[in-house]
């Protein structure tokens, strides 16, 4: 089994679009190449799923999930430092400063809430499994 994309909703694409290019950029990730006033929005992440951003399917205003994270790898310490700065520039919220994180056996991450309050992370040297 493989996942073949992550989609987060979002009740503003524009601002939504926005943030994520800025992040993203700071990871190495292009913008999205979707044309302006498209309803989803697609980046593709080096070797990974997919990700989308657009409103929700059943037409309802888009929520945040309770619990979900979804975590990105950076290639340094300083990609993570410059993605969370991004994050907070264009619109974002703090939820854990760069830093060595003692439940990751001190792998290097920080947590930002996007415009529509979902949370992401990006960590530099996180093992998973």
């Amino acid at each position: 089994m493989s996942i073949l994309s992550v989609r987060f909703g979002t009740n503003d694409i524009t601002k939504a679009r926005t943030f994520y290019d800025a992040t993203f950029a700071a990871l190495g990730i292009a913008k999205s190449g979707a044309p302006a006033g498209s309803p989803v929005v697609i980046y593709k992440t080096p070797g990974g799923p997919s990700f989308l951003l657009g409103p929700a399917r059943d037409g309802e205003p888009a929520t945040a999930a309770n619990g979900g994270t979804v975590i990105f790898a950076a290639d340094s310490d300083d990609a993570v430092k410059a993605w969370h700065a991004a994050g907070l520039a264009n619109g974002g919220t703090s939820e854990g400063d760069p830093e060595p994180k003692p439940r990751a056996r001190g792998a290097f991450g920080a947590y930002l809430r996007d415009p529509d309050g979902n949370k992401i992370a990006v960590y530099h040297g996180l093992q998973i499994g």
